[in-house]
């Protein structure tokens, strides 16, 4: 069998599965940016949540490495995962500064990368795969939106803002609601 690399970005298309699904590298990308920023927007506004004070002195509970840090790190560190969710999906789907994006999902890689080192030096091994398992498809949208599939800048056109507008929508009603329930009202 004989195989064709050429160094053309369109040089390699989708091939058609079963059923005639095509899979992309950029549709791959931009499946892990939707999973990964709802899901890591959702997380850190858990986090930001803690600035409250009854809930931080609940927290340990829950969550038991939240005794070892202090409460402004802990809403600090959730601000930033907020923030990498939000621009993981906004930047590249409005196509106004896209290059945030690849920014965004590098700060995401290192934040679970610190979070490993964190939970070695406590002795915590148990949720170190958790740790490499976010942030491993968090550098893979780095180096494939950095390299090898950017997304063009653009203008801002009312359908793209609409979309955003719908994103921050469900980003708020799937995750923040949720979350903000869950911990207020249930008492995680």
């Amino acid at each position: 069998m004989t195989v064709h690399v050429t160094g053309s970005p369109r040089a390699e298309r989708a091939k058609p599965r079963k059923g005639g699904v095509k899979v992309t590298f950029n549709g791959v990308l931009w499946a892990l940016q939707a999973v990964f920023g709802f899901f890591f927007a959702g997380s850190g506004f858990g986090k930001v949540l803690m600035w409250d004070a009854a809930l931080y002195a609940a927290a340990p509970d829950a969550v038991a490495w939240y005794a070892a840090v202090p409460q402004p790190l802990i809403v600090f560190i959730g601000a930033a995962e907020v923030l990498g969710g939000i621009g993981l999906l906004l930047p590249a789907m409005t196509r106004v500064a896209p290059a945030l994006t690849p920014l965004a999902a590098a700060g995401l890689t290192l934040t679970m990368i610190l979070a490993a080192g964190f939970h070695i030096v406590r002795g915590e091994l148990a949720l170190v795969p958790a740790n490499l398992l976010l942030g491993a498809p968090t550098a893979v949208v780095a180096a494939g939106r950095w390299r090898s599939r950017p997304v063009a800048p653009a203008s801002l056109t009312r359908p793209r803002l609409l979309g955003a507008i719908a994103v921050l929508a469900a980003v708020v009603l799937l995750t923040f609601l949720p979350t903000w329930y869950t911990m207020t009202v249930t008492q995680f």
